[in-house]
């Protein structure tokens, strides 16, 4: 019989041989445990924020009650928030003396979105168009400085005797108001745009088409979306200002109505439903720009 033969592994390389040394413990932990730990205390800040936010809405309106209560304040001109809120429960279940609440909510909406898509559209065409063509801006740039010196507001009595009591005079307010800061804010951002892109673009034989759709909107586009978050606000002042001169319908002919029947708590009501809807369109906008910039870092709070 041949004799018995014996198999041995082969030994295991030492630890620390050159190419197989184990990947020292610990090395990638504390990097996820500080991750973890930004976001907890960056979650913990937002908790924090809203906390205080609450605890001062809350404060000013016991306060504000309070005073009303003690007739440290007049109850007659100043209102209570208990007042106010027993109005806005009036209005969405009875309606108001023009109609449905919600009728008059959607009205002004209409009329400010209408406003602010019309000022949004002229003032990005017109500010790109001036900002990368210099002859018009040389041209135009005196005119847009004059009209955008004159108190827009006062322009409502005038297009209501040009346009009449319709949505069409509240919507031309919205436009004016929208305009300018929009405008502005897409001719700095085209103004603004990589040189370096555009001589790039051009070597790579872009014509001036190309050039602006493909590398000067993109670049501005951060710039306009800036001025959206303003721009809506203006749009729903515009429309309120146009329906308080004169309307048939909407929340500015509310609070009009009710400051001629010296009622406070409606004229705060109506003021409190026109904030909730500018709250919720100001939160739909920063919704969309998060959507849309997700390459953007997110900024930090703390500043660190």
């Amino acid at each position: 019989m041949p004799p018995e033969t014996t198999t041995t592994a082969p030994a295991a390389p030492a630890a620390g041989a050159a190419g197989t040394a184990p990947a020292p413990a610990g090395k990638a932990e504390p990097a996820t445990t500080r991750t973890a730990a930004r976001a907890r205390a960056a979650r913990n800040h937002r908790l924090l924020v809203l906390a205080a936010r609450v605890l001062v809405l809350l404060g000013v309106i016991g306060l504000w009650e309070g005073l009303a209560r003690a007739q440290v304040i007049d109850p007659f001109n100043f209102s209570m928030p208990s007042q106010i809120w027993s109005q806005m429960v009036t209005w969405a279940v009875d309606g108001t003396p023009q109609g449905s609440l919600w009728e008059q909510i959607w009205y002004t909406l209409y009329e400010a979105l209408l406003g602010w898509v019309i000022g949004v559209t002229a003032g990005v065409v017109l500010g790109i168009l001036l900002g990368r063509i210099r002859f018009l801006a040389d041209v135009l740039g005196p005119y847009v400085k004059v009209l955008n010196a004159l108190p827009r507001i006062v322009l409502a009595p005038i297009f209501l005797i040009w346009f009449g009591l319709g949505p069409a005079s509240k919507v031309a307010s919205a436009v004016v108001l929208v305009f300018f800061p929009v405008f502005f804010n897409a001719f700095q951002g085209a103004r603004e745009v990589d040189r370096n892109l555009v001589a790039n673009s051009r070597i790579l034989g872009a014509n001036n088409r190309q050039i602006t759709l493909q590398v000067v909107v993109p670049s501005a586009t951060s710039w306009i979306f800036t001025s959206l978050h303003v721009s809506f606000g203006f749009a729903l002042i515009g429309a309120i200002v146009g329906e308080y001169i004169g309307a048939t319908k909407g929340l500015g002919l509310l609070v009009s109505a009710s400051q001629g029947t010296f009622n406070a708590a409606g004229v705060y009501a109506a003021m409190v439903v026109l904030a909730v809807v500018a709250l919720l369109a100001e939160g739909l906008l920063t919704f969309l720009e998060k959507k849309l910039f997700r390459w953007r870092p997110a900024e930090s709070g703390d500043g660190h």
